[in-house]
């Protein structure tokens, strides 16, 4: 949970720039987005497996040059 107490002389400008950058920190919107709609295990993993394909595939393109 989030929690924002407002500084002295603070505007409402500064306060809502401060909680988005607390909650993006915080990975809240990460959250939410991947929770907004369901998905199946299967294809939760076959979305991991091709991350983890491009990213070797990466790794070794860079690896080689």
């Amino acid at each position: 949970m989030v929690k924002l107490t407002l500084r002295d002389k603070e505007s409402a400008q500064e306060a809502v720039r401060r909680f988005r950058k607390l909650v993006e920190r915080s990975g809240i919107k990460k959250e939410m987005r991947v929770r907004e709609f369901y998905e199946k295990p299967s294809e939760t993993k076959r979305r991991a497996r091709l991350r983890a394909e491009r990213r070797a595939y990466r790794d070794r393109k860079l690896a080689g040059a």
